[in-house]
C-alpha cells in the first residue's frame, strides 16, 4: 500500500529525514514514534506530496506520489496535527465541500457524514459555525472529513491530541475496522500505550534516520514499548 525508498529531506544544513525505508502493506496499522523535531510530520508531509522531498521514491498502491500525485491524493487522507478547517463555514458546509471535492454522490455522502457524525457525537453542531467549535470537535470534523470519501491509505499526524476518552475509542475501533477492510494506516503518536495495543507495525525515527522498525513484538521484544523506546533514546544521547 505504502512504500518509502530512500527518502531523505533537507532544509538548509539539517537533514530532516535521513535516508528513511519503510513498508506498510494492506491491512496494516503502523505507528510512527519518535521525539519531537526527529522528523515525522516531515515524512508524513512527503508522502500526502505537498513537501518536497530531496531524494528517493514514494509510491501509494503502486503509483509513484512525484509522477501522478493527483491518483495518490484521490486514494489518500491526511489528518495534520493541527488541521487548518474554514472557520467561517458551518460544519456541514465543509463535510459537503470536502464530498465535492473527492466527487462523493449526494446519497452516498448524506449516510457516511450522518454515520461518522453519529458515531463522533457531532450531529447537532454540524448546522453552527466551524469557529464556535472546541478544539476537540474541530478535530472530530477533520477526522470525518478525511474518512469521508473511503480513502485506502490514511495518514495522521498525533490524530488522539484533543480527544475526549470515547471520541479516542471510537477513531481506534473505526482504524480497526478500515484496515481490516483492506486499508492502512500510517499515524505518529506520542500516546505509547495506544500505538502498542492498536499498531501492527511500528517505526521509531530519531534525527531523521530510522533506529527500530518492524512488527510490535520485533521491536519491543521482550519489554514494553515505551521501555524500547527509552532506551533507544538513551543510546542517542550516549
Amino acid at each position: 500500500m505504502l512504500r518509502i525508498e530512500h527518502l531523505t529531506k533537507t532544509f538548509g544544513k539539517k537533514t530532516a529525514v535521513d535516508d528513511l525505508t519503510l513498508h506498510i502493506a494492506p491491512g496494516e496499522i503502523c505507528g510512527f514514534i519518535g521525539p519531537n523535531g526527529a522528523g515525522k510530520t516531515t515524512t508524513l508531509k512527503s508522502v500526502i506530496g505537498i513537501q518536497s522531498i530531496d531524494e528517493g521514491e514514494i509510491r501509494i498502491n503502486g503509483v509513484s506520489v512525484a509522477d501522478d500525485p493527483l491518483t495518490c491524493k484521490m486514494q489518500t487522507a491526511y489528518l495534520p496535527d493541527n488541521p487548518d478547517l474554514y472557520d467561517y463555514m458551518t460544519g456541514a458546509a465543509y463535510l459537503n465541500f470536502i464530498a465535492d471535492i473527492f466527487g462523493i454522490p449526494g446519497n452516498v455522502r448524506r449516510e457516511r457524514i450522518a454515520k461518522y457524525a453519529g458515531l463522533f457525537e457531532l450531529t447537532c453542531a454540524l448546522p453552527q459555525q466551524i469557529s464556535s467549535y472546541s478544539h476537540g470537535m474541530k478535530q472530530k470534523l477533520a477526522l470525518i472529513s478525511a474518512l469521508i470519501h473511503s480513502p485506502r491509505l490514511i495518514l495522521m499526524d498525533e490524530p488522539f491530541v484533543g480527544l475526549d476518552p470515547k471520541a479516542a475509542h471510537t477513531l481506534k475501533t473505526l482504524m480497526r475496522e478500515h484496515c481490516d477492510k483492506g486499508g492502512a494506516i500510517f499515524f505518529s503518536t506520542h500516546v505509547l500505550e495506544v500505538a502498542e495495543k492498536l499498531c501492527d507495525k511500528v517505526a521509531i525515527i530519531q534525527a531523521g534516520k530510522l533506529v527500530k522498525y518492524g512488527t510490535m513484538d520485533e521491536v519491543r521484544g521482550d519489554d514494553s514499548l515505551e521501555d524500547t523506546f527509552l532506551e533507544l533514546a538513551e543510546r542517542r544521547v550516549a
